[in-house]
């Protein structure tokens, strides 16, 4: 008799769970779609933000500036102020040196949905994904995809490793492909014009593994190179010239990292897919998320995959999974759009060098980098670079200095003696927001047509 009650008032609570998950079920499933439920209040809030109105010089953030009342404001543009941003700095210097990569924010603002991304509280609060990795695999699935639609590196029969952008991987690589047992560090070297970041984090990180060494090409003739462990870095296509590099060195004892943060359609012909040892990639200059942080390397050794992931380890358990999950996100959109982003970044870059190389032959007084033509296996033509950054040189005998003949002219780039070159070359960025990009061309028409240069055109 008593099994008979417990049975019935089993049965019962069964059945009234099972009417209450019902009934909740309809209630958030209205007409075929899904009824927002805890996310509601924060798509309301991400969409509220969004609406905000900065006249097109700036943007509002969830965690950017704010008033009283927590109310967020606009972070404005370079040269643009007031409570829209619609207000003209006359007077301002044309910021030409960082390599924000937010000539894309307005391809995200056309693709606001596929981009968009709510998460729960508890979403992946562990360390690792399952109890065993750093690293998303599914994430990993995707860079795969994007790589062959893109045709730019090979993946298959590849480890992919990752980190809190390229900056962190090309250290992890840097460590792993040191020799273990030695007396004497592997010298690193970079050939000039470098990424100064090659040579300033393995100079911050120098231990009795490796030692930066310089100029690559100072090295290329030593006899005793034969015998002594070399890592060289190429970035490919290069910061700050853009050029298409290969490495200098070859043998048994050298090891080659390729940086080829900068080899997607956007900015170089795509000749072929890369096929190198170590080859190392980012969002920020693929998406224009900079801030995500997001790096990966295709690497072919799994020893110095599993070097990699043991220095990952130490230096930070791992990458942020918010940040894999946003890459993850973001990767799919730009899956999901086709070429729409690299014919929206192309068509970008492509009519910033264009009116670049129309000011700059103005004058004989400045000079940029060769731009040879080559076939382009995603576009199936023979086109040019789209550089990210203009390496302009002043070609006047007395303007040794050329980031002092700009800053006189209220143009701020980069030095060309960070990059291992003379002082006569200055880096220019081109994948800033449009603003910048104007006042800059701006400036330097004013700076070549009101100069005492000889005229070309």
């Amino acid at each position: 008799m008593m099994k008979s009650i417990v049975s019935s008032k089993y049965l019962a609570c069964l059945v009234g769970s099972i009417i209450l998950n019902l009934l909740f079920i309809i209630n958030i499933y209205v007409g075929g779609q899904w009824k927002l439920s805890w996310s509601l209040g924060a798509a309301i809030e991400a969409e509220t933000v969004a609406a905000i109105y900065c006249s097109g010089h700036g943007r509002a953030y969830l965690d950017g500036l704010v008033v009283v009342g927590n109310k967020p404001v606009c972070d404005c543009n370079t040269c643009f102020t007031g409570p829209d941003c619609s207000q003209f700095i006359p007077h301002c210097t044309a910021n030409a040196d960082g390599g924000d990569p937010l000539f894309l924010e307005p391809f995200w603002m056309q693709h606001l949905a596929s981009s968009a991304l709510v998460v729960a509280g508890w979403h992946q609060m562990s360390y690792t994904y399952g109890g065993k990795s750093f690293f998303s695999k599914e994430l990993a699935k995707v860079v795969r995809k994007v790589h062959a639609s893109v045709g730019n590196a090979v993946t298959q029969n590849r480890f992919i490793i990752f980190g809190a952008g390229s900056t962190q991987v090309l250290s992890a690589a840097v460590f792993a492909l040191s020799p273990e047992n030695t007396s004497s560090p592997a010298k690193v070297v970079t050939s000039v014009p470098y990424y100064p970041l090659d040579k300033q984090q393995t100079q911050y990180f120098s231990s009795q593994k490796f030692k930066y060494e310089g100029d690559a090409y100072r090295w290329n003739n030593r006899s005793d190179c034969s015998s002594t462990n070399m890592i060289e870095i190429v970035t490919s296509p290069n910061n700050p010239d853009g050029q298409l590099k290969k490495a200098i060195f070859h043998g048994p004892n050298v090891k080659t990292i390729y940086d080829h943060a900068y080899y997607w359609p956007h900015f170089t012909p795509i000749p072929a897919p890369s096929d190198e040892d170590v080859m190392v990639f980012t969002l920020s200059k693929l998406t224009g998320h900079a801030g995500t942080r997001l790096g990966w390397a295709v690497i072919k050794d799994e020893t110095v995959f599993n070097r990699m992931m043991i220095h990952m380890q130490m230096n930070s358990m791992g990458v942020s999974k918010d940040a894999q999950l946003r890459g993850f996100k973001l990767l799919n959109a730009v899956l999901e759009e086709g070429t729409g982003i690299f014919d929206f970044a192309y068509q970008t870059m492509k009519s910033r060098w264009e009116r670049l190389v129309q000011t700059v032959s103005l004058s004989n007084r400045f000079s940029l980098q060769e731009n040879n033509p080559q076939y382009c296996t995603f576009y199936n033509k023979v086109r040019q670079l789209s550089p990210a950054y203009a390496w302009l040189k002043c070609e006047r005998e007395e303007d040794k200095d050329c980031y002092a003949v700009l800053e006189a002219a209220n143009i701020i780039g980069r030095q060309g003696n960070l990059f291992g070159a003379e002082d006569g070359y200055v880096r220019l960025s081109l994948v800033r927001t449009q603003d910048d990009f104007d006042i800059l061309i701006e400036r330097l028409h004013k700076l070549i047509t009101e100069g005492d240069g000889d005229k070309t055109m």
